[in-house]
């Protein structure tokens, strides 16, 4: 899978949010480092031991003050340690942090051997270099031991320009993109992902069956209030469907919002997307979400044993629908904000004493 953006956009802090996320489920991690800053890849590694994350992570590092056939070299021995694993029968994923300054690497090397120069200067075989790498990613069968390697490449765009030479060439070898938009970035959304442009060739097959479930609306949901919100810069008059579509898209943008190093545990996932698509936040602000998460993660004692339920099961059965209600209503009464109580008691009171007055004023008129 391709993370692809501008700089700056948390393209790596994805990638390392990934790393340490698969320290319990025995993935043994490769961080390849191409090309960057000594204090950068530092930086990075702290991150990593804060998280408990360099007990199943190896770190490759080439510095930028490296020569070109050591920067180049680094990404080919990062996956050779990631198959080392694999071949090993375990699981493997390596992160080539990044893909752009690996091919700016080569482009020296093979100008320095006088090969010609072709598209954007680059030689004409930079293709097949990095298809050569990205096919080093495989599964064996049991007869191999069973082992796998996944990659994570990350390219640096210019400007958004996902059609320039690198970018193009894996975005055809990769079996999908994450693209990370600079303006999203920029509104504080983390992570920065644009759903429109990122795309997945293998799609619902790579994710558990709780998931499936609730996760496929989520896409065509966010595509659509991300047209729709629009309407709103304007002042235009929206219709009352129409609004309740943008409070919507809000409630799933608090959803999906994840600070770095933030892992959220699958049965949460399921748990919060599954709220939403019985949409029980109705008339909820969007700001009181996060309110309603931590709820969430404090109460599943509310409901015993419904979080490992939820990551063991294979779909979700209509039991354990009944019993993740339980546990979100529980929740729900929890972080419920003063508005919407309000709502169902003071309110109440002030809105049958306001057709009082108004009946009084008719009266008057009279």
């Amino acid at each position: 899978m391709l993370l692809l953006g501008d700089r700056n956009t948390g393209k790596a802090s994805t990638a390392m949010d990934a790393i340490i996320s698969q320290g319990t489920e025995g993935v043994n991690c490769v961080y390849v480092s191409i090309g960057k800053k000594r204090s950068t890849v530092l930086n990075i590694v702290d991150q990593l031991e804060r998280h408990d994350a360099l007990d199943h992570t190896v770190v490759v590092f080439a510095p930028a003050d490296a020569p070109a056939s050591v920067r180049y070299l680094s990404a080919l021995t990062g996956c050779t340690i990631a198959e080392w694993f694999a071949w090993q029968g375990d699981h493997s994923l390596v992160v080539y942090d990044d893909l752009s300054r690996h091919a700016h690497a080569f482009r020296e090397l093979s100008l320095l051997l006088r090969r010609s120069p072709g598209r954007e200067a680059y030689p004409g075989d930079i293709f097949s270099v990095h298809a050569d790498l990205m096919e080093r990613s495989f599964k064996l069968d049991d007869r191999h031991g069973g082992g796998s390697s996944t990659a994570l490449p990350i390219i640096e765009t210019q400007r958004g320009n996902s059609t320039a030479f690198i970018p193009t060439n894996l975005i055809s070898m990769t079996d999908g993109q994450l693209y990370f938009d600079a303006h999203l970035y920029a509104e504080g959304r983390r992570p920065a992902i644009d759903v429109g442009q990122s795309v997945s060739r293998v799609g619902e097959d790579a994710q558990p069956g709780p998931l499936q479930q609730v996760a496929a609306p989520v896409r065509p949901e966010l595509s659509q209030y991300e047209e729709v919100k629009g309407f709103t810069r304007f002042g235009a008059i929206i219709e009352e469907s129409t609004k309740r579509q943008i409070a919507r898209g809000e409630q799933l943008v608090e959803i999906i919002q994840q600070e770095p190093r933030e892992v959220v545990d699958l049965s949460m996932q399921v748990a919060l997307l599954w709220t939403h698509q019985e949409d029980l936040l109705k008339d909820w602000p969007a700001e009181a979400v996060p309110e309603f998460e931590d709820a969430l993660e404090d109460n599943q004692d509310a409901v015993p044993g419904i979080a490992e339920d939820v990551r063991s099961a294979d779909k979700l059965s209509s039991e354990l629908e009944e019993r993740l209600q339980d546990w979100v209503e529980a929740s729900l009464e929890v972080a419920k904000p003063d508005t919407l109580r309000d709502s169902n008691g003071a309110d109440g009171g002030d809105t049958r004493q306001g057709k009082d007055i108004a009946q009084e004023n008719t009266e008057d008129r009279a």
